[in-house]
C-alpha cells in the first residue's frame, strides 16, 4: 500500500482550493498547480479567506491558520507534482479536459503514485485510460465545501488496485474525512440519487407549479433539509449540475437525468448561481 507523505492537487478553484485546505489543516504537505500567475493569486485569496473564516468562528487559531497556509505551496508549473505520492485532478467538470490533465499528470510523478479524480459524475474507468498503469487509478470525490463536509466518495474503477484502495482510505481517514465506497458508474452514490430529485424541483418551478421560495420551504421544513433544491443547486453551480446531468443521462438514458430546459438556458445565459451573483436567486 502506498503511504502517502506529500499530496498535489492539480486546479485550485472551489473544490481544488478546498481539497489542499483540507490536506494541510490534517499536517499534510500539498503542491497546488494553477495554469497560470491570475489563477495562483485568486487561490491563494480564496484559502486565505477560507482559513481567515476558520479563524474569526474559532475553528482554528490564528498560529494554526499560518501553520496550514505553510504548508501549501502554490505553483504555475506541472513538474511541482512530480514527487507527490497522490495527486487529485480537480478541474472544471469536462471529460475531454480532465483527460488532458490527467495524461499530464501521469506524464510527470512516479509509478507507485495514485492518481485521483474529483469528478462528479464521469466514470473512472474513462478517465483511467489516460494513465500507464490504470490500477493506480481512482475517485476521490469530494463535497462542497470541502473544509466543512465529512464524505469523499471512494469510486473503484475496473482495474483499480486493492492497494489503490486501501491507500486512498487511508488518506481520507488521515485528514478526517469519512470515506464511503462505490462502483464506477456516473454519479457514483451521492449524485444518482440528489441529481433527479434538484432536476424534479426545477421541472416544478419551470412549470409554474409553485414559487422557488415555497418549493425550497417545502423541503427545509417538510423533511428537514438544511436548505432547499433550488438554493442548493445555486450553490453547486448550474454549469456543475448541467455537466452531471449530461453524464448520468449520456450513461443511463433515463429522463429523470436529462438536463430541463430552463437549466441549460441558465446555464447560456451566465446564470450560475452563487459563483455569478445569480441563478434561480439573486445573491
Amino acid at each position: 500500500m502506498t503511504k502517502i507523505e506529500s499530496v498535489a492537487v492539480v486546479g485550485a478553484g472551489l473544490m481544488g482550493s478546498g481539497i489542499a485546505e483540507a490536506v494541510a489543516v490534517a499536517g499534510v504537505p500539498v503542491v497546488v498547480r494553477e495554469v497560470d500567475p491570475a489563477a495562483v493569486g485568486l487561490a491563494r485569496e480564496r484559502i486565505g479567506g477560507s482559513l481567515s473564516r476558520a479563524v474569526s468562528r474559532g475553528k482554528l487559531a490564528a498560529e494554526e491558520a499560518a501553520k496550514v497556509e505553510g504548508r501549501i505551496t502554490l505553483t504555475t508549473e506541472l513538474e511541482a507534482v512530480a514527487a507527490a505520492d497522490l495527486v487529485v485532478e480537480a478541474v472544471p467538470e469536462d471529460e475531454r479536459l480532465k483527460l488532458q490533465v490527467i495524461a499530464a499528470i501521469g506524464e510527470v510523478v512516479g509509478d507507485q503514485a495514485i492518481v485521483a479524480s474529483n469528478t462528479s459524475s464521469i466514470p473512472i474507468t474513462q478517465l483511467a485510460q489516460a494513465v500507464n498503469g490504470p490500477e493506480r487509478v481512482i475517485g476521490l470525490h469530494f463535497f462542497s465545501p470541502v473544509p466543512v463536509m465529512a464524505l469523499v466518495e471512494l469510486v473503484v474503477a475496473l482495474d483499480t488496485s486493492p492497494e489503490t484502495v486501501a491507500g486512498a482510505r487511508a488518506f481520507v481517514e488521515r485528514i478526517g474525512k469519512r470515506p464511503i465506497e462505490t462502483k464506477d458508474r456516473a454519479g457514483f452514490v451521492v449524485n444518482m440519487l440528489l441529481v433527479p430529485y434538484l432536476v424534479a424541483a426545477m421541472r416544478m418551478f419551470e412549470e409554474g407549479f409553485a414559487s422557488r421560495e415555497d418549493i425550497d420551504t417545502g423541503m427545509k421544513l417538510g423533511c428537514g433539509h438544511p436548505m432547499g433544491p433550488l438554493t442548493l443547486s445555486d450553490f453547486i453551480g448550474l454549469d456543475v449540475l448541467h455537466a452531471v446531468c449530461d453524464s448520468l443521462y449520456e450513461e443511463f438514458k433515463r429522463d429523470e437525468y436529462a438536463a430541463p430546459p430552463l437549466l441549460k438556458r441558465m446555464v447560456a445565459s451566465g446564470r450560475l448561481g452563487r459563483k455569478s451573483g445569480r441563478g434561480f436567486y439573486e445573491y
